[in-house]
């Protein structure tokens, strides 16, 4: 019986496994189609749709489209800009959203629970609705720079991050987490004589790696997929654009889809490199954390 029970147990799991690589597979199918399709000239690239040669490298290959990409745009400097907008918005909105979450949970402060109930009210509010006031007003706003006091924030990168840095969804995900926390540490921590400073920053945030390996990656995946609409109203200049701008500058008059699938190439490894970092650091703050069971 124990054979037996074995031998099924051994079936069951290849088969899970088979299903797994297959669902696997579907899901790599458009990566695959757009590293393959990026290294063919665009008349072959169109031909080869019809079949499975889409999916192959096969015909005349070479990396004549990456070339040409980089010829057309500055893709480096896209790039280099998403992912310092990228960055710089997800850290300060981890930083802020922690500690209004922080005050929401355990400050106890008159009205909290109503702020807190508008704050995730905004949620259901497209961004659509407040694009153009939102720019009459930043268009107005004064800012600190190099060269002193200046009004009006277009064409620069703090147009492109303030606006994005409080984010309802994340302060919302702190608050869960921070209210599975064992009050027992709270108190201990304030017995001492800690300030809530120090608690946020001592027992708090030591203890919250999970949840801030989830909000960046959920932050990130927004703000990397969400640099179109509000960057082309607001960046005018080539400096500053991220690159889901600068997709713009491969359909002008003939399409080069070679060239378009070079470009998208280019710019998912950035995407799945920062994922899977966040990745390894969300499995490893959970080890390191552990599980309350």
């Amino acid at each position: 019986m124990a054979i037996v029970t074995q031998d099924n147990h051994g079936l069951r799991l290849a088969v899970r496994y088979l299903v797994l690589i297959l669902v696997a597979l579907v899901f790599m199918f458009p990566l695959v189609f757009m590293l393959v399709s990026s290294l063919k000239p665009t008349a072959q690239l169109l031909s080869d749709t019809s079949s499975l040669r889409a999916f192959l490298p096969v015909g005349d290959i070479s990396l004549e489209n990456y070339a040409a990409a980089f010829r057309r745009a500055p893709i480096g400097l896209f790039v280099f800009n998403s992912i310092f907008i990228t960055l710089v918005t997800v850290c300060a909105s981890l930083f802020l959203c922690s500690l209004a979450a922080f005050s929401f949970t355990y400050l106890n402060w008159k009205g909290s629970g109503i702020v807190l109930s508008v704050i995730l009210a905004t949620l259901i509010i497209p961004f659509e609705t407040i694009a153009i006031p939102l720019l009459l007003w930043v268009s107005r706003l004064p800012w600190v720079g190099m060269e002193g006091i200046e009004f009006g924030w277009l064409n620069t990168y703090h147009v492109q991050i303030v606006p994005w840095i409080a984010d309802a969804l994340t302060v919302f995900l702190f608050v869960q987490f921070f209210k599975d926390l064992p009050r027992e540490l709270i108190e201990a921590a304030r017995a001492e004589g800690a300030s809530w400073w120090q608690i946020y920053r001592r027992v708090v945030m030591p203890l919250s790696g999970p949840v801030l390996a989830t909000a960046a990656i959920l932050k990130s995946l927004k703000m990397y997929n969400e640099q179109y609409l509000w960057p082309l109203i607001v960046v005018q200049d080539e400096a500053h654009r991220p690159i889901m701008v600068g997709l713009g500058y491969f359909f002008q008059l003939n399409v080069a889809w070679g060239e378009v699938m070079a470009y998208l190439s280019v710019i998912t490894i950035p995407v799945l490199a920062f994922y899977l970092v966040l990745q390894r650091a969300f499995i490893a703050s959970i080890a390191s954390t552990g599980v309350k069971g």
